[in-house]
């Protein structure tokens, strides 16, 4: 979406993010950058009004270079879609981007997660 995310009732993103609306759950993901998620992650959360996730499962994730900034996801990510109205019922995940393929913390977090997701 790109700079279309600059204009506040753009058409494709309005689309994008009324898309997002229509879901049970969301898995909402973002590199990490200057120790907290994207700013287009941002621009297009900004987008979504006042309670725009009510009742969606909201899972936050992040990816980063190194685990110092391990605790990003809850600290960060989660209280936007908790005050969007997302349902964040599991631990954010936080996983390091070169190895995040294989790493076994990923299994064990999606088996934990699983439980979770509405019925």
């Amino acid at each position: 979406m790109g700079p279309a995310l600059l204009e506040f009732g753009n058409a494709k993103v309005n689309e994008a993010i009324e898309a997002v609306r229509r879901c049970n759950v969301i898995v909402c993901a973002s590199p990490t950058f200057k120790a907290t998620y994207t700013g287009l992650l941002k621009l297009f959360l900004d987008q979504i009004p006042s309670d725009g996730l009510a009742g969606i499962t909201a899972f936050p994730v992040m990816l980063g270079a190194g685990p110092a900034h391990l605790l990003a996801p809850d600290l960060l990510l989660k209280p936007v879609l908790v005050e969007l109205g997302a349902i964040c019922p599991a631990v954010g995940l936080y996983l390091i981007d070169k190895s995040f393929a294989e790493d076994p913390r990923l299994d064990t977090w999606v088996a934990r997660a699983k439980p979770l997701l509405p019925k």
